[in-house]
């Protein structure tokens, strides 16, 4: 067992103190180091960062980051719910160190859509509605899986499903 241990800390993001969601963040008792390339290649990582090695994780509309001596949670409901997805970290990166012999480490994130392909297929208007600024900024919360093809208020029907039609490419929940 490389994971025995952790003290979970559960905050508000002082960004947006009106807002219900809560951020938890494990600190762990181990250096988790050895086992991020090969929890990435388990979970298939979002996003892979070599130096300093952590791998992120989109989860049920949860962005997870797991680093060497901690793992993030963001948008969590209440603290049960940060409660279980930490255990099941855990358990992940006892079984991914486990079966480390079996398994082809990965030191790459999965392929991420490209937010001007996006923006081409978006109408363009910087009309607002979204709640951004630009069309070009609300692509980039798009590719960054923060928001979808319905959060454009303007895209048309056939707009919408050639937008979710790149986006099914991805590995996006």
């Amino acid at each position: 067992m490389l994971l025995k241990g952790y003290r979970k800390e559960v905050i508000r993001p002082e960004c947006r103190p009106e807002a219900e969601a809560l951020h938890c963040i494990a600190h762990l008792d181990e250096d988790i180091t050895e086992v991020i390339p090969y929890l990435n290649a388990v979970l298939g990582g979002f996003q892979y960062i070599k130096d300093p090695p952590c791998v992120s994780f989109r989860v049920h509309g949860k962005l997870i980051a797991v680093h060497a001596r901690k793992i993030c949670v963001n948008a969590l409901r209440d603290e049960t719910e940060g409660d279980k997805i930490i255990e099941w970290l855990k358990q992940e990166i006892n079984d991914a160190w486990e079966r480390r012999a079996q398994i082809r480490p990965s030191f790459e994130g999965a392929p991420k859509p490209k937010v001007l392909e996006i923006l081409r297929l978006l109408p363009k208007t910087n009309c607002r509605e979204c709640g951004q600024p630009t069309c070009m900024v609300f692509a980039t919360q798009v590719a960054e899986g923060g928001k979808g093809s319905g959060d454009c208020p303007q895209l048309s029907a056939e707009g919408r499903t050639k937008l979710d039609a790149y986006l099914d490419q991805f590995d996006f929940e």
